[in-house]
C-alpha cells in the first residue's frame, strides 16, 4: 500500500499545485477584464478644455459609477486620473503613480498594463490604461489607474483550492480502496497455496495444483513442483540406501556375532576362528565402502553439472588404478596388458569418480578372469569428427575398454545388471553386487555411456562366450585444463 500510494500522493500533490495555479490564472484573467472595463468607463468620461498650451484634461467621474464593478461588496475600487503631463486630475491622490510601461504583446485591444501593488497597507491589483482624449480645443494621452483589493480573488482562490483538494483526496481514497481489493484478490491464490502447504505432512512432496493458479504464479508453482520432485527423488534414494544398508549389514553382523560366540565356546581352533572373523570383517568393510560409493555416485548424478566439474586426466587415473590392483592380478597370475595414449586425456570429472569407476570395472574383470588368463585395458580417443583425432583435441570422445576372458554375462541377468545387489553370475557368491550399480551411476553423472558385451567365438553367432568387453565412453573436456589443479577442488563432500 505504501509503495503504491506514496508515488500517487506525490503525483496528486504536484497536480494540485498546477491545477490551483491554472485556476488562479483563469480567475485573474476574468477579474482583470472587469478591472479594464472600469478603467474604460472612467476614460469615456474624460474631456479636454482650453486651447493650445492652456488645454487641460477634466474628469467628471462619480465614484458611485464604479459601484457596478465592485462584486458582492467585498472588494473596493480606487482610481486616479493623470493629465497629459502627469498631473493629478481626479481620484485618489495617494494612489501610487504608474512608473512602468505598456507590454509589447497583450491579450487586450487596449494600451493597458496589469500589475500587483500595495495601497493603504493592502495588496491590490492595478490596471493602467493609456486613454487618448481629443476635443475641439485640443488632444492628448491620459493615464487612468484603477486598483482593486484582493478579497474576492483570494476567497475564490481558496474555494478552488479546497474543491481541488477534496477531489484529489476522494481520488486517493478510491485508489486506496481499489488497491486493497485488487491486492487481496490477487494474493488469495497465494494464501490458498500457503494454507495447502501448511496442512501437508513433512513427507508429502506431491506436486502443487497449478491448473487454477494465476498466470503470474505459474512459474513459481512449476519451479516449486520441480524442486519438490528433486527432493522426492533424493529422499527415495536415501530411504533405499538406509533400507539396503540395514538389510545388507544385518547378515555379516549376525555371522560375525555367531563366529565370536563359536570361538568363545571353543568349537573351532583359535587361528581358524580369527581367520573367519577377519574374513567376515573384510566383507562388511567392503560392503560399507561400496554403499558409501553408491551414495556419492547418486549425489553426483543429482546435483552436479558436468561442465562445472574440474578437468582431470583420465590416463593418469587408469595408470594409477592398474598399479594399485597389480597385486591382485599377480595372485591369479593374470597376463595383463595396458595401452594408454602418450598424451593426457582430459575429461570433465572429479578424480575420485574416475578412480572409483575404473577400479570397480577392473576389479570385476580380475574377479571373473580365470587363473593365468589374459586381461587387456586400453584407453582410446576419437576426435570430434569421428575419424580419430588428436588426444588434445577438445569435444571428442574417450573410451576405456577392459577385455577379459571370463564367462561373460547371461542374457537373463542383463535387465537387472545395473541394479544394486545384482551380480553378473547367478552362482556367484563373491562381492557385494554394488560395483556395476556404482559404475552406471558415475557414468550417467559424467554424461557418458557404459556397455557390457559378451565376446563370442569368431564367426559363430550365439556360439561359445570367450569373454566380456566393458566399454566406458566419456566426452572429452570442452575447455582446456587450468595450469595448476587444486586437489581440494577435485573432491566431493558426501
Amino acid at each position: 500500500m505504501a509503495g503504491i500510494l506514496l508515488p500517487v500522493v506525490l503525483v496528486l500533490a504536484v497536480n494540485t499545485v498546477f491545477l490551483y495555479r491554472q485556476a488562479l490564472a483563469a480567475v485573474n484573467t476574468a477579474y482583470d477584464r472587469t478591472l479594464l472595463a472600469s478603467a474604460k468607463a472612467i476614460g469615456e468620461q474624460l474631456q479636454v478644455t482650453g486651447v493650445g498650451e492652456a488645454a487641460q484634461l477634466n474628469a467628471s467621474v462619480l465614484y458611485s459609477s464604479l459601484e457596478a464593478f465592485e462584486a458582492d461588496n467585498r472588494s473596493r475600487l480606487f482610481y486616479r486620473v493623470s493629465g497629459f503631463s502627469g498631473e493629478m486630475v481626479s481620484g485618489f491622490a495617494d494612489l501610487p503613480a504608474w512608473t512602468g510601461r505598456i507590454p509589447t504583446q497583450s491579450a487586450y485591444a487596449a494600451l493597458v498594463d496589469f500589475y500587483d501593488d500595495t495601497y493603504q497597507g493592502q495588496p491590490v491589483r492595478m490596471a493602467v490604461l493609456l486613454q487618448p482624449v481629443a476635443g475641439p480645443s485640443g488632444q492628448g494621452m491620459a493615464t487612468v489607474q484603477v486598483a482593486e483589493t484582493l478579497e474576492l480573488r483570494e476567497t475564490l482562490a481558496r474555494r478552488i483550492l479546497i474543491d481541488t483538494l477534496w477531489r484529489q483526496l476522494a481520488l486517493l481514497g478510491v485508489i486506496a480502496g481499489v488497491v486493497v481489493w485488487v491486492v487481496h484478490r490477487a494474493t488469495r491464490p497465494v494464501q490458498q497455496l500457503g494454507a495447502l502447504l501448511a496442512l501437508r505432512s513433512e513427507s508429502d512432496l506431491s506436486p502443487l495444483p497449478a491448473a487454477n493458479a494465476p498466470q503470474e504464479l505459474r512459474p513459481l508453482v512449476d519451479a516449486t513442483n520441480q524442486h519438490m520432485a528433486r527432493l522426492s527423488h533424493l529422499l527415495a534414494h536415501q530411504k533405499r540406501f538406509v533400507r539396503d544398508t540395514s538389510h545388507q549389514l544385518r547378515t555379516p553382523l549376525a555371522v560375525l556375532k555367531a563366529q565370536v560366540q563359536s570361538a568363545r565356546r571353543g568349537d573351532v581352533p583359535a587361528p581358524q576362528a580369527l581367520q573367519e572373523i577377519e574374513h567376515t570383517v573384510d566383507d562388511a568393510t567392503e560392503l560399507a565402502n561400496q554403499m558409501l560409493a553408491l551414495a556419492k555416485a547418486e549425489q553426483l548424478q543429482a546435483s552436479t553439472d558436468v561442465a562445472a566439474m574440474p578437468v582431470t586426466d583420465w590416463a593418469t587415473t587408469v595408470r594409477q588404478v592398474a598399479l594399485d590392483t597389480s597385486a591382485l592380478m599377480g595372485q591369479r597370475h593374470i597376463d595383463f596388458g595396458l595401452q594408454l595414449p602418450p598424451q593426457p586425456v582430459w575429461v570433465h570429472a572429479h578424480e575420485w569418480a574416475l578412480r572409483e569407476l575404473t577400479r570397480n570395472l577392473l576389479h570385476n574383470a580380475i574377479r571373473y578372469s580365470p587363473v593365468q588368463g589374459v586381461l587387456d585395458v586400453a584407453l582410446r580417443v576419437d576426435g570430434s569428427d569421428g575419424t580419430g583425432g588428436s588426444v588434445n583435441q577438445l569435444g571428442g570422445t574417450a573410451a576405456l575398454v577392459i577385455t577379459d576372458h571370463g564367462p561373460g554375462i547371461p542374457a537373463s541377468l542383463r535387465p537387472h545388471l545395473f541394479q544394486p545387489f545384482a551380480r553378473g553370475r547367478p552362482d556367484d557368491g563373491q562381492g557385494t553386487g554394488l560395483g556395476l550399480a556404482i559404475c552406471h551411476g558415475l557414468v550417467l553423472a559424467l554424461g557418458g555411456g557404459l556397455s557390457l558385451d559378451n565376446r563370442e567365438e569368431a564367426g559363430q553367432a550365439g556360439g561359445r562366450v570367450e569373454g566380456l568387453d566393458a566399454v566406458v565412453r566419456l566426452p572429452l573436456a570442452t575447455r582446456s585444463p587450468p595450469p595448476s589443479t587444486d586437489p581440494a577442488s577435485q573432491g566431493l563432500s558426501p
